[in-house]
């Protein structure tokens, strides 16, 4: 089923939009719920929460891309999921760790979250991203957007984890560069 269609589905509160949804894009957010959580369950459970959620925003939503808009949701969701279930561990685990990673390329005057303008935020990030060689901004997104280890990276890539550090520690310092430019010029 096309995108379109299930988007009309949701539309008309037809509740097959959600197994279809699921049949079509299960294994993907199986994938970005599981390299965050670690835990099939959790993840399984975290794709419930995510499609009860596309139910409540589609509509008034409509989404140009369904399939980011869902992994959006699947993430956002792990990613609240895992704070929640670690919150007396802070630091202890590898998204606390790629968090601050990205903190720290971002850090400045203003944090991500504090910014009023999200749309030019993400309109520069995506050009910045857009800018990067291919495996740079492969690595880079395996890293921060699908959440894989060092090591996941370097065996996926078929790279030395060196590689894969260094890539990464080379694009965080283009990023923090990117985004002191853009506070410049704003």
């Amino acid at each position: 089923m096309k995108d379109d269609e299930l988007v009309s589905l949701l539309f008309a509160r037809d509740q097959q939009a959600l197994a279809e949804l699921k049949t079509k894009y299960g294994a993907y957010c199986y994938t970005v719920a599981c390299n965050i959580l670690r835990s099939r369950e959790d993840a399984e459970e975290c794709i419930s929460d995510a499609l009860l959620a596309v139910w409540k925003s589609i509509p008034p939503a409509r989404p140009e891309n369904l399939q980011m808009y869902l992994a959006n949701i699947v993430r956002n969701t792990a990613i609240s999921r895992w704070r929640k279930d670690h919150a007396d561990k802070r630091g202890s685990g590898h998204i606390e760790l790629l968090l601050e990673e990205l903190s720290d390329a971002a850090a400045g005057d203003k944090s991500i979250e504090g910014l009023d303008d999200v749309l030019s935020l993400r309109e520069s990030f995506n050009g910045f991203l857009r800018s990067l060689p291919k495996e740079q901004r492969c690595i880079f997104l395996l890293r921060y957007w699908y959440m894989l280890t060092v090591p996941e990276i370097a065996q996926r890539l078929g790279i030395g984890e060196s590689k894969v550090k260094v890539t990464l520690h080379r694009t965080r310092a283009k990023l923090k560069k990117h985004l002191k430019e853009r506070d410049n010029y704003e």
